[in-house]
């Protein structure tokens, strides 16, 4: 069965759109059933276009990423998610919607904080760094996350595998 992995920031215009490229990227090289999401609390509705960049030069598909509220992995026919994951600590302090998580479980839910690179130096050459940076870091541990035997796993396990990895 697919373990659905939900990833938040705030306005899911760079971090989460980078995990859930990458992790949906790897998750198929490698053969593992996972498939990534990404969702923001107040969606910018654009992807910022070093987000984009960063991924299309590591060799990761572009296509289809978007930004989007999380309303849509709360309403009925949603996947149900084995974890959420924020990546940005405005998107970790808010009041998240429940989630459907398998057997009507909650998903496992965990903190992996990462300064926004968009908001790095004045100008484009170190934006494209911290992006870069921040693509590298994430996927440190999303290829951690993907070396687990979720299939195996109850939500306890991953959820303190997954506040162990967010420890690395």
């Amino acid at each position: 069965m697919t373990a659905h992995v939900l990833i938040l920031c705030t306005h899911n215009s760079a971090r989460s759109v980078l995990a859930e490229g990458m992790l949906n990227h790897w998750a198929a090289r490698l053969g593992v059933d996972v498939r990534a999401h990404s969702a923001g609390s107040a969606p910018s509705g654009r992807v910022h276009p070093l987000a984009l960049e960063v991924l299309a030069t590591a060799g990761i598909d572009t296509q289809g990423l978007r930004s989007k509220g999380w309303d849509e992995f709360s309403r009925p026919g949603a996947p149900r998610l084995a974890a959420v994951i924020t990546v940005c600590d405005s998107a970790a302090a808010e009041a998240c919607p429940v989630f459907s998580g398998a057997a009507g479980a909650e998903p496992a839910r965990v903190h992996w904080g990462y300064p926004d690179p968009s908001r790095a130096g004045d100008d484009q050459a170190a934006r494209r760094r911290a992006f870069e940076l921040t693509r590298q870091a994430l996927g440190y541990r999303l290829l951690q996350l993907l070396a687990l035997p979720l299939a195996a796993m109850d939500g306890a396990a991953l959820q303190s595998a997954l506040v162990t990895i967010g420890r690395t």
